[in-house]
């Protein structure tokens, strides 16, 4: 049976040459960065070209403000708790989405548990925030704004250059969770004013578990992960330089042209989809809108009185892997929190939608054959 791949939101395959450079280094580099022998001195190298590698594709100050972690989790709850807990004599007033990823969430949570208050702003029916709200939000005791870059579910991409010349005006920090958006959009954080910005390189075909956080030099905190000295004094632990020289091959494979033809293609396999099942005569609709700027590897949809779970199963069983929301929340009962903030939680949509999300790998072919199954499955 052929198996189709249409989770790359979840997580990508890891790219050929990105094994290649990781088992090289993994066999030539063993040493660890922190020591001054030999063997150190060549994984500082790694880990210093790697560095420059990853500010250059930011537009980063220096190379010094990227700070190498274990992925998305780590980087968001890094920016999110060492903010707070550093500037909790200025205020203690927080603001984000009710959209948010679970890494940005449940740290909120847990600050709001430690005394702080949080705004979490709504969202329209194409998972936006209004600017309004925010500036309305915005108060001289807040101290940060963390805002995704684009819907890990529905793929809305909020206006982050808006967003940052608001925060930037004001006494607060912006941190956005791009991990999403990174390796499929241009990022700018001097255009864009974002003081705090969080990855995974798993999202961009580079390996699991590694990732890492952009942060201005001008803001500073206490390290989270208290240890060695690693990092600058910023995050203990030894780097994982065959994962971070991995991370940086992705990098590499995807300068701004492939970029540039990634969110073309996708775009198309959207178009492709969304006219197959049309001609099909499928009952659908799109949760949140397909346009140029969203997210180009996600779409949501809405299949009428279809079951979710049931689709899922059955898209499964004929070789296709799909998804129901975050991969992070999926073996939970719960409904999605993207959808129910975007049409509330008695809409049909929370219950009867299924997220695909597009990869390097995927081809027209395999959207085809999705039509052609999914039309078979619903009319079933």
């Amino acid at each position: 049976m052929k198996h189709i791949y249409l989770d790359n939101a979840g997580t990508t395959p890891m790219a050929p040459a990105v094994i290649d450079e990781m088992s090289k280094v993994m066999k030539t580099t063993f040493g660890n960065a922190s020591a001054t022998n030999y063997y150190g001195r060549q994984a500082r190298t790694i880990l210093d070209q790697s560095r420059h590698v990853i500010a250059d594709s930011i537009n980063a100050n220096n190379d010094n403000e990227i700070i190498f972690t274990s992925g998305g989790t780590e980087s968001d709850n890094t920016a999110i708790v060492g903010t707070a807990l550093a500037r909790k004599d200025e205020g203690r007033h927080l603001i984000t989405t009710s959209v948010e990823h679970e890494a940005v969430l449940k740290p909120m949570h847990f600050l709001e548990e430690q005394g702080f208050e949080v705004t979490y702003l709504p969202v329209d029916e194409n998972g936006q925030i209004s600017l309004a709200d925010l500036k309305h939000a915005l108060r001289d005791d807040t101290i940060l704004v963390s805002i995704m870059m684009g819907n890990n579910e529905v793929g809305a991409k909020m206006p982050i250059h808006e967003i940052g010349a608001i925060v930037a005006d004001s006494n607060a920090w912006f941190h956005t969770d791009a991990v999403q958006a990174y390796g499929l959009l241009d990022i700018d954080v001097q255009a864009d004013q974002i003081d705090l910005l969080s990855t995974s390189a798993h999202k961009l075909n580079g390996p699991k578990m590694s990732g890492f956080l952009y942060r201005r030099s001008e803001r500073n905190f206490e390290p989270l992960l208290k240890g060695g000295d690693q990092e600058l004094k910023r995050r203990a632990g030894t780097e994982n330089i065959p994962a971070i020289a991995g991370f940086t091959k992705a990098i590499e494979l995807n300068p701004a042209a492939v970029k540039a033809e990634h969110r073309e293609r996708y775009y198309g396999f959207k178009q492709q989809l969304t006219s197959g099942l049309q001609d099909n005569g499928i009952e659908f609709e799109v949760n949140g809108k397909i346009a140029d700027g969203e997210l180009p590897h996600v779409i949501n949809i809405w299949f009428k009185n279809q079951k979710a779970a049931v689709l899922l199963t059955n898209l499964d069983l004929k070789g296709i892997s799909a998804s129901a929301g975050s991969a992070c929340t999926a073996g939970s009962l719960e409904p999605s929190h993207v959808l129910t903030a975007m049409f509330g939680p008695n809409d049909p949509r929370v219950s009867e939608s299924l997220r695909f999300s597009f990869g390097a790998y995927t081809t027209s072919e395999d959207i085809a054959d999705l039509i052609q199954i999914l039309t078979e499955i619903i009319k079933k």
